[in-house]
């Protein structure tokens, strides 16, 4: 989804069912103090929520206690909240945007057409009144008296009776009833494999407010960005419903359902139970529920509880209860090469609609190979950490969390399946080497709603931002950018970095100088494309011309092998890099050579051996360098 040096500060306390576990990081719950160097600050919320739901009809009736702290130095004079269950009404944006996409989302339309000549209709614009999602607000105080407010789709727009001034608090109460969609796009119920109830983005959420500005972005279709803080969430549902989600349980053997202390009986009074869930610390809250859930749980590394929850379904059992080793093996990949992981549960739940991440959680579909079912957990629960422990503005920077996401579960994998693939990001690196050939691709920083169609998003997001993070290591070395996301974790743990932050620490990490990776990556279509010019006789040696074709530098790895089998291996730094990286081939004697300016388009070094003496030469062997044409990349002698 990285840093400067910020402001350092407090304890949050966390609520571990009964025990309570602390946590330090960097961002007090009240004020953040103010670094001189850095002026970061960052807004909070404490939110107290009491919801009851009915399963019949699938509407709950909710009220809401939100204190929300102003840590800018602005006065707001108005504030924002996200309704987002309110896309799933016909004729809303996200409905429109379904209508007008050369490739919509085929979770969220229906083919009217046939296979060879499909025709799309969106299922939001099918959906019937008791079958929408929405959230009514039926009032709203700011301090205890009542405050203006309008909805604009899936926005509320709030007047502030009274402006809040910076370092000042407000308290906000809501009363409101929502409805739960018929499962279209992440959130749901009844989904295709049965999950009851899949509860993300549900709630009245109040927009993050920063040094741009507002993000009360209406959803359309695409990513999240939510204001750090705390919540505690009383559910009251159906007493033969189990609920999985963010937060710790509070009252165990009340509800049972797996949670409670080994040997307690729980017994239930009346038809409905009320789940009392804490969660500290994080900037969204998410909880499914199902009658027929089985609730399985392990112990992971540093003490932290792995929950899951899926179907009792037969088919699907075995791959579950397997999964739940490899996941434990999945958090300790993490915790080891970004940083540990700062809560002390994780649920893994079946529901949704395909796979996404949320605080302390994630939903999965659960009718998959068991393959598949460990990669989805492995990228979901990579997101613990690049997004919801780094909260990146998603919208307008999507191939952070994606990218960084694709990235880091792709060496767990690898790892944790024995794949032992050499280079375990080579689908990455054609998937956006399509994308940059096909004449469709869009800047990697263009906001997530704005793209033309969905391929370019999705190859821009997941593909091309894997690649930002394995090139990188290519560039600065791949010990400096393990370096660089260890150091991420420590300045950036429970804040809301930017692209510039990241590439701020990969600089006082490596000594690089890396603005123009990030701006000619993630701000232009510009791409990569070195090749051989000429391979010539300089009379006892070998002249070899290189010639930059894309608009975008890099550094460059060539490895010679001479006709009597060994290697040699020549480096030319990037001149506005001004730095160079480490043996990338310690095997092999490294030659480095001047430094190649981006403006002069061929280079030419020298070899100490003749022609005849040179059996091939190639431009990155690796495959790290992201260069759109390899054809050229490579001379071999006869």
């Amino acid at each position: 989804m990285k840093k400067i040096l910020l402001s350092v500060l407090a304890i949050t306390t966390l609520f571990s069912c009964n025990a309570t576990e602390k946590i330090t990081n960097n961002t007090s719950n009240d004020k953040t103090t103010t670094n001189t160097k850095s002026n970061y600050w960052q807004q909070h919320v404490s939110y107290k929520m009491d919801i009851d739901m009915d399963v019949n009809n699938y509407q709950y009736q909710g009220k809401q206690e939100l204190v929300y702290t102003n840590n800018s130095p602005d006065v707001l004079n108005k504030v924002f909240y996200h309704l987002y269950f309110n896309a799933f009404q016909p004729g809303s944006e996200m409905d429109i945007r379904l209508q007008n996409i050369p490739d919509p989302d085929k979770r969220m339309v229906n083919n009217i057409g046939t296979a060879e000549a499909p025709v799309y209709e969106s299922r939001i614009a099918k959906l019937k009144p008791n079958e929408i999602g929405f959230i009514k607000v039926n009032s709203l105080t700011q301090n205890g008296k009542n405050v203006p407010y309008e909805v604009v789709g899936t926005v509320l727009e709030v007047n502030l009776n009274t402006p809040l001034q910076p370092g000042d608090k407000a308290t906000f109460k809501m009363d409101f009833l929502g409805q739960v969609p018929v499962q279209i796009r992440r959130s749901g119920r009844n989904n295709k494999e049965g999950v009851a109830l899949s509860m993300t983005q549900w709630y009245p959420k109040m927009a993050e407010y920063d040094f741009e500005g507002w993000h009360a972005d209406p959803y359309i279709g695409r990513e999240f960005h939510g204001v750090w803080g705390d919540f505690d969430v009383k559910l009251h549902i159906d007493k033969n419903y189990t609920v999985g989600g963010s937060g710790y349980i509070q009252n165990p053997n009340e509800v049972g359902h797996g949670y409670e202390d080994e040997g307690v009986k729980v017994k239930t009074k009346g038809k409905k139970l009320t789940w009392h869930f804490v969660a500290p610390m994080v900037h969204d809250f998410t909880w499914a529920a199902d009658p027929e859930y089985i609730h399985d749980k392990i112990k992971g590394e540093n003490n932290t509880t792995l929950h899951f929850l899926y179907k009792n379904d037969a088919s699907i059992k075995e791959n579950w209860k397997n999964l739940q080793p490899k996941t434990a093996e999945l958090l300790a990949f993490f915790n080891k090469n970004i940083g540990p992981y700062p809560w002390k549960q994780y649920s893994v739940i079946q529901g949704g609609d395909g796979g996404m991440e949320y605080a302390m959680c994630t939903l999965i579909t659960g009718q998959r190979s068991f393959g598949s079912l460990v990669g989805v957990t492995a990228h979901e629960m990579a997101h613990a950490w690049f997004q919801h422990l780094f909260a990146t503005n998603e919208a307008k920077h999507e191939w952070m969390d994606e990218g960084m996401t694709s990235y880091i579960s792709d060496r767990a994998m690898n790892k944790v399946m024995n794949l032992n693939r050499t280079n375990p990001f080579e689908g990455a690196y054609r998937g956006y080497v399509y994308l940059a050939t096909s004449g469709k691709e869009q800047p990697q920083a263009t906001h997530a709603d704005r793209f033309d169609s969905n391929m370019p998003y999705g190859i821009a997001a997941y593909n091309k931002g894997e690649v930002f993070m394995a090139q990188l290591g290519y560039v600065i070395g791949n010990e400096m950018l393990d370096k660089t996301i260890h150091e991420y974790y420590k300045q950036w743990q429970f804040k809301h970095p930017t692209p510039n932050d990241f590439i701020r620490v990969a600089e006082k990490v490596s000594g690089f100088e890396l603005d123009w990776y990030l701006t000619d990556w993630t701000r232009t279509t510009n791409t990569i494309d070195y090749g051989i010019k000429a391979v010539e006789e300089n009379g006892n040696n070998t002249k070899v011309t290189l010639e930059r074709i894309g608009r975008m530098p890099m550094p460059i790895d060539v490895v010679v092998e001479y006709t009597n089998e060994t290697k040699e291996y020549i480096y030319i730094p990037l001149q506005i890099a001004r730095a160079e990286k480490a043996n990338a081939y310690p095997t092999l004697k490294r030659t480095v050579v001047k430094d190649w300016a981006w403006a002069y388009p061929t280079y030419t070094f020298e070899l100490s051996q003749p022609k005849s003496a040179v059996k091939s030469i190639v431009i990155d062997p690796a495959g790290l360098m992201a260069d759109i044409n390899q054809t050229n990349n490579r001379v071999q002698k006869d």
